[in-house]
């Protein structure tokens, strides 16, 4: 196995939405407590690189092994164990690895913050497991939105927080809002493209229970609901003003791609720009926040 064929097995070009996530729940905690640790933060953003590749990993094993990912349904030449050959097994290895230096790391982060960290960390690594793994796969139930969303945006927004002001409350979890209903949309949007091979492969999704008209209806106002709560925040003094500008640009930027994604449809073929398309909007979204925080706080 080759390090592309590494990279592909735990798709290292999609870990920007959880980096850009933590980095963003740890520069809320500096704006409005004033707390910073490098040490927690180098350390929580090793952990969290390590969780997101390794449930990657696990998502790639468990779909082959499930036949969830085939040749004749699956057109992503990423999917080295589908389209190169590779062993199934280095992917499992991978995965294990991964979380046990996640773990490890874990363990470190509870003994210098809180030992409830461990309940929570566990979770996660459970969660990350059982998305595709396990008897009953959270990826082949309707839940899968609320699962990504909830944990790769708001519980992992929450606890990139408390890494820096070891605390949180309500005003955390509202921030988190708009990750979780862009990291959802990113989810529809590649339900929807899986839409027919989902189907053929046994898994109820959302999109499936939905059909195509309205799982490009969710994922819309999923996006929407995404830039309402953001400009709500700002106006509302929630986040600052100073990321005001780089919104407006991201607000335009994400409707330019959601309409070049709905004139190119959602389907296998399609999915690969799909899935580009909305990454960046997630992207785009997560450097305007940064950018105003990181201004706020130099002045």
């Amino acid at each position: 196995m080759t390090l592309r064929q590494f990279n592909r097995i735990v798709e290292i070009r999609t870990k920007i939405i959880s980096m850009a996530t933590f980095l963003s729940g740890s520069l809320f905690a500096a704006l409005t407590t004033g707390s910073w640790s490098w040490l927690r933060f180098s350390l929580m953003g090793v952990a969290v690189l390590c969780v997101d590749m390794g449930t990657t990993g696990f998502n790639s094993y468990f779909d082959y092994r499930n036949g969830t990912d085939t040749k004749t349904y699956n057109f992503e030449r990423d999917k080295v164990l589908v389209h190169e050959g590779v062993n199934p097994s280095h992917a499992l290895f991978i995965s294990i690895a991964l979380f046990g230096v996640a773990g490890v790391l874990g363990l470190v982060l509870a003994w210098l913050t809180s030992w409830w960290l461990l309940v929570v960390g566990g979770l996660c690594l459970v969660v990350g497991y059982a998305y595709t793994g396990g008897p009953y796969p959270i990826s082949r139930t309707p839940f899968g939105e609320l699962f990504a969303g909830g944990f790769l945006g708001t519980v992992l927004f929450m606890l990139s927080y408390f890494m820096q002001a070891l605390s949180f409350n309500k005003d955390t979890v509202l921030a988190s809002l708009p990750f979780f209903f862009l990291i959802a949309m990113i989810l529809s949007v590649n339900n929807t493209c899986d839409l027919y091979a989902d189907y053929l492969a046994g898994r109820r999704t959302l999109s499936i229970l939905l059909r195509e008209r309205w799982s490009i209806r969710l994922l819309a106002t999923e996006g929407l609901a995404a830039y309402v709560l953001t400009v709500w925040f700002v106006l509302s003094g929630r986040y600052p003003y100073a990321s005001l500008p780089f919104l407006i640009f991201a607000i335009a930027f994400s409707l330019r791609e959601f309409i070049l994604m709905r004139f190119r449809g959602f389907s296998l073929e399609s999915k690969g720009a799909s899935m580009q398309g909305v990454s960046k909007i997630f992207l785009f979204f997560s450097l305007s926040q940064i950018a105003g925080w990181l201004i706020e706080l130099a002045v």
